[in-house]
């Protein structure tokens, strides 16, 4: 159910490469920060893997969190990277409380975006507003890195209930966990169901 749940749950991302910045090294603990500029590279951030949901195949995928209440103190947006794998799926959902932009640096996906289904390359840039339902699919035979930004905090608690610190054990959900996150989360996001 999340981007990679997407091949669970949307949004998605970018390059993964070496080296942790300290936020990836420690988990949050307070739901806002004191605000701070931040200059980060391309693998610095809060660096995450989606936790596999038991019975589903799926394969480990990073995300990085950069910006959002942990990360800079940010209490307007939020801001993040993701790879979607190959085949990779961001399942049909929607977001109530803040609008959403995806940008896809590079491959092919096929979105569908409220009642619009398109094929995209590299370089598109799709807006989501509040309460439109999005799906993207990778079609193409690489990696797509994709940035997302929301306007709103919210999903990244989502985002962290669903995953566990790169440096951390990666234990599966069970699917009684995975529906008790969502449903915690839902005002933050909405699965179609299946």
């Amino acid at each position: 159910m999340r981007i990679v749940h997407l091949a669970l749950a949307v949004c998605v991302v970018a390059a993964v490469g070496g080296g942790t910045s300290p936020a990836a090294t420690k988990e949050p603990t307070t739901r806002a920060s004191k605000v701070a500029p931040l200059i980060l590279e391309k693998d610095e951030g809060e660096r995450r893997v989606w936790r596999p949901v038991e019975g589903l195949e799926e394969q480990p995928v990073l995300f990085i969190l950069k910006v959002d209440p942990q990360n800079g103190g940010s209490s307007h947006l939020v801001f993040g990277t993701e790879d979607l794998p190959p085949g990779g799926k961001i399942f049909r959902h929607r977001h109530p409380g803040s609008d959403e932009i995806l940008f896809l640096q590079n491959g092919r996906a096929k979105v569908s975006l409220g009642d619009t289904v398109r094929e995209v390359g590299g370089g598109a840039t799709i807006f989501i507003p509040a309460n439109t339902w999005i799906a993207v699919t990778n079609i193409g035979t690489d990696a797509i890195n994709a940035v997302f930004i929301f306007s709103a905090p919210g999903f990244e608690d989502f985002m962290r209930a669903e995953s566990a610190l790169e440096s951390q054990k990666l234990l599966p959900l069970s699917k009684a966990e995975d529906a008790e996150i969502v449903k915690r989360h839902a005002h933050a996001v909405i699965y179609e169901a299946p």
